[in-house]
Order: structure tokens, then sequence, then C-alpha cells
């Protein structure tokens, strides 16, 4: 069974065993518009909840992706760098970012569901 939470700061993450799937939402590819380039990091390093994890530039803004949870990066999205459009196509599926092994799953509990992230975008 794969859960789906979200951050306050629209982003997402796919739990599947003790790796998460990261992405950012509809919500946030829509405010940045069409995205031109990406900066996933690199696999093996190592993030704490919170700390940057990628770039993303876009037509309008530039943004930066952060670690819904510490763990370190299992891997990469690598054709979000020649085709960064993917995640305006498909933010919650072939555009994912990057697979994160989970350090503590307690975290998880700081994170938001499908339902109340849609009332967070209600706003």
């Amino acid at each position: 069974m794969t859960i789906t939470k979200f951050t306050q700061d629209h982003e997402w993450i796919r739990i599947e065993g003790d790796t998460g799937v990261v992405g950012i939402t509809d919500f946030a590819q829509e405010e940045l518009g069409d995205l031109v380039y990406v900066e996933l990091p690199e696999v093996g390093k190592e993030f704490s909840r919170g700390d940057e994890a990628a770039v993303i530039e876009s037509v309008k803004a530039a943004a930066d992706l952060k670690a819904p949870v510490t763990g370190t990066i299992t891997e990469v999205n690598a054709s979000l760098t020649d085709e960064p459009g993917k995640v305006n196509t498909d933010p919650s599926g072939a555009g994912w970012f990057f697979k994160i092994k989970i350090a503590d799953p307690q975290e998880l509990n700081d994170l938001i569901d499908e339902a109340a992230y849609a009332e967070l975008v209600k706003k």
C-alpha cells in the first residue's frame, strides 16, 4: 500500500516501503508556470527535513524543492534534466524529482494528508 503525504510548501512524498518518491504538487507547478530548468540532487547525498534538495526554474520564478523528510537520495529522475516540462504535464507521476530512503519514519506524521492539503490550497 502506498500513501501520499504533503508539505505546507507544496511538495508531495509517496511512501513506498522505506523509500519516498518526491515531487511538487499540481498547485505548485501551476504557480511556477512552464518549467525550463531543474537541478537534481546527487544520488547518495543526505538531507535533513527542510533542506533545499533541488532547484526549479520556470519562466516566472525560481524555487527550491525541500526534502520533506530526513534521508539519503537513492535515485533521481534524470529525464527532467532534458525535459523539465514533465513536471508541468504530470507533476504527480512522470514529473517526480527524486527518491529518498527515509531515515526517520516518525517525520511523516508531521506531514498532511490529501484532504488537509486540498484545504490549504483553497485559502
